[in-house]
Order: C-alpha cells, then sequence, then structure tokens
C-alpha cells in the first residue's frame, strides 16, 4: 500500500514523467485515479525490458492520461540481443509509446557487463534518433562514460531520469539541451548536492517523477511511492529553487510536453 502525500495541493495538470505501474501493489486504475485527484493529470509508465515495456503499452491503452516507454534498463543489458532490440523498435513506433527507454549506464550496481549496457545505449541513441522520440537515460556512478556515449551517437532529444549528480554535472547536461529529471531523493537529507544541482538547472529543462513504487520523498519514507507523491518532489524543488509551486508545477508540466511529444 502505497503512502499519500500530506499538506501539499496543486492544482491539475501537473505530469509524472517516471514511474512503474506494473510494479505496483495497486491495480493501474486505482493509482491513476489517486493521482488525478492530487493534480497528477499524465503519467509515463516506463518499461524496464520487452515483458514490462509491453505490459506498460497495455496500461497505456487502458487508462485515459497514461503514456508508456519501451526500452531496456542497463541491468538488463547483457541479455539485450538482436530480437529483443526489434522487440523494442517495434513498440516504440506505437503512439501511446512516448519515449525509449529505459536505458542508460549503472556502474553502482553492475548486473550487466559494462560492454554490454554500452551497446545497448548505444543502440537505444540509435533508435531515438531514427524515430524522433526521447531518450529515457539512467546514469548511476557512470557520468563521465554516459555522456561520452550519448555525444558519440548524437543523441537529438535526451531526458536524464532521477538526476543525482551534482551541479556542474547539471550545467553539462543543460548546455547539451538534455532534461533533468528529479524524482523523492531530492528531498533526502544526505542529497545535497542534488538540491544545488536542482537549483541551477533551467526553468525550461527542469521535470519531475516519481519513479514509483521507488523514492518515496522523505515524508512517506519507508511507504512505495506513488504518481500522487509526485507533488511532495515538485514542493521540494520549488522551496530550494525559490520559486512559486504553482509556476514550478505549470513550467515543468510544460517542460514535460517539450520533452514528450507524444504528451500531447
Amino acid at each position: 500500500m502505497s503512502g499519500s502525500n500530506p499538506e501539499v495541493a496543486v492544482k491539475s495538470g501537473v505530469v509524472d514523467t517516471h514511474c512503474h505501474l506494473f510494479l505496483m501493489d495497486q491495480e493501474p486504475a486505482v493509482v491513476v485515479e489517486a493521482a488525478r485527484a492530487a493534480g497528477v493529470d499524465r503519467l509515463i509508465c516506463v518499461g524496464v525490458d520487452v515483458e514490462t515495456s509491453q505490459r506498460s503499452l497495455q496500461i497505456a491503452a487502458e487508462h485515459d492520461g497514461v503514456f508508456a516507454s519501451a526500452g531496456v534498463h542497463p541491468h538488463d543489458a547483457d541479455g539485450f540481443d538482436d530480437a529483443a532490440a526489434a522487440s523494442i523498435e517495434e513498440l516504440s513506433r506505437d503512439p501511446l509509446i512516448v519515449g525509449v527507454g529505459e536505458c542508460g549506464l549503472d556502474w553502482f550496481r553492475m548486473h550487466s557487463e559494462r560492454e554490454a549496457q554500452i551497446a545497448t545505449l548505444r543502440t537505444h541513441v540509435e533508435l531515438s534518433n531514427a524515430i524522433g522520440k526521447p531518450m529515457i537515460v539512467h546514469v548511476r556512478d557512470a557520468w563521465e562514460d554516459a555522456l561520452r556515449v550519448l555525444d558519440e551517437g548524437s543523441a537529438e532529444r535526451v531526458v536524464i531520469h532521477c538526476f543525482t549528480g551534482d551541479a556542474d554535472v547539471a550545467r553539462e547536461c543543460v548546455r547539451r539541451g538534455y532534461w533533468i529529471s528529479f524524482a523523492g531523493n531530492v528531498t533526502y537529507p544526505k542529497n545535497g548536492h542534488m538540491r544545488e544541482a536542482a537549483a541551477v538547472v533551467a526553468l525550461d529543462r527542469i521535470l519531475v517523477e516519481t519513479d514509483s513504487p521507488f523514492l518515496a520523498p522523505q515524508k512517506l519514507r519507508g511507504t512505495d511511492n506513488a504518481p500522487r507523491n509526485v507533488v511532495l518532489t515538485l514542493a521540494e524543488l520549488a522551496a530550494v529553487r525559490e520559486e512559486p509551486l504553482e509556476l514550478l508545477a505549470e513550467a515543468s508540466a510544460a517542460n514535460a510536453v517539450a520533452a514528450f511529444p507524444g504528451l500531447a
């Protein structure tokens, strides 16, 4: 059971740009209804392999305001073969699929070999460029290599999911024209470097997400996260940036449509 978001209210229109509805205990319909009641009108259900990308598309087809992505997470890169690549490409061409990923590099957990992760990321860059849909990129302890691979592939549309870098990395991502998405871990006491990064990101490049059911904001730590709680992350970002909550809510929603045109 997921927690609820206390003390924060926004008007409708908020976008949770990254959640995994297929991993949540509650049925998608219940989660979507609760999100809408909290002012979160649109969600992107993000696939992490072929099976969950297919499931994400199914959920999007069944629920208004839900969109999907298709991709293979770096944890599963060792199994990314030609058949998987073909499946992800086919799925990605569906109008309800608004992004390519979750893909990226993870040098922290290392569930797949480095070479496999890099090759898989390169394939996702090529697909994103070919179909004109943005990449949803996971980076953990791999900033130098991830930014190099994206640069080598001339990645055209990039969303950095669950940003964990510092202010210098944020500035470089913005310089490249990437969008930067913050999740509930920006509220954790130990993550001052993330808050410093959030303060320097241009208003037209900032996105917000939950990564549900992971990374519940500080007030709800110990519970499963849910899309409705994205407003708590928005409130933290607004405080860090010294901007009104509604301004940031409206800007991040507009940015979500700019980053993911399929949301429109």
